[in-house]
């Protein structure tokens, strides 16, 4: 990447995978730092809050002491799960029982969500590991000693399941915890025109970064790709500058296992402040 190319930029073009339901909020920030924000969802989500149901219903959730959400849509599943319910699924009293989430994310554990779970809210616990990894979850948890946790999680179509969730419940149960997987939403690659605006934005040199928030989003980045006869190295190739951004650095680890390249990784990955942040310092690096 030579200075020339980013000095000549006024408003760089990045393009960004994200699925709908965090798709507005890495736009607002992209346009609020000057960038020209090109959104191409590689992936669906849909939430299935009917997946929920049998471990809401009283006195289903007795037999758990925690339930671990690793990712924002999971949080609303399990909220829209309990809107019908004619009481919380815990009784007042009783162990102390915790709600744990990632970063940003733990912003949706507030008190009506609270209050959805059980009407004594000094009975639940929130836990927040500092940092946003469901690695880092698994080890906030503690020692399970035998106790279950109950851990909503998506089902993947479309797209391998990427490792982070088959290793974090493995980690978990290292830890000592039972962990149950209950498939709160649907993660489904949203087809093979997906890559459409990035293969456009590559045809002139006119994409400048591409951001990926999560391992899936690069595969079914990838997969849309070979729909049109190519693959990364082509996009790299047409712009020779392109700056490939990742999320975290397990998004980061992702990509590269499948044979992306990533040239900046958020130390910050509680929001998408920290790859946005990261993007400005890799462009200004190059800026007189």
């Amino acid at each position: 990447m030579s200075s020339s190319s980013i000095t000549s930029l006024q408003r760089p073009t990045v393009a960004f995978t994200t699925p709908p339901n965090y798709a507005r909020t890495l736009s607002e920030l992209l346009t609020l730092n000057a960038y020209n924000p090109l959104w191409c969802p590689t992936l669906s989500i849909q939430p299935t809050p009917s997946t929920l149901t049998p471990f809401l219903s009283p006195p289903s959730l007795h037999p758990f002491s925690a339930i671990a959400f690793t990712s924002r849509t999971a949080i609303h599943s399990f909220l829209q799960a309990s809107i019908p319910l004619p009481q919380p699924p815990l009784p007042p009293f009783g162990p102390t029982f915790t709600l744990a989430a990632l970063g940003k994310d733990s912003e949706l554990l507030n008190k009506h969500f609270v209050s959805r779970i059980c009407n004594n809210s000094h009975r639940i616990r929130v836990l927040v590991p500092k940092t946003a990894t469901p690695s880092a979850l698994a080890a906030a948890l503690g020692s399970g000693g035998g106790r279950s946790v109950l851990c909503p999680v998506p089902r993947v179509v479309g797209v391998e399941e990427p490792p982070v969730v088959p290793d974090f419940l493995r980690e978990l149960a290292v830890g000592g915890w039972v962990p149950v997987r209950v498939e709160a939403y649907e993660t489904r690659w949203a087809g093979s025109t997906c890559a459409e605006g990035i293969v456009r934005a590559s045809q002139d040199g006119g994409l400048d970064a591409v951001v990926f928030t999560s391992t899936a989003e690069v595969e079914g980045l990838l997969k849309s790709l070979r729909e049109f006869g190519l693959g990364f190295g082509d996009l790299r190739r047409r712009c020779p500058g392109l700056v490939v951004a990742a999320h975290g650095p397990v998004t980061a680890a992702g990509a590269e296992r499948l044979g992306v390249e990533v040239d900046v990784v958020s130390s910050k990955f509680g929001s998408f402040d920290g790859v946005v942040d990261a993007l400005n310092v890799t462009f200004a690096r190059f800026t007189p």
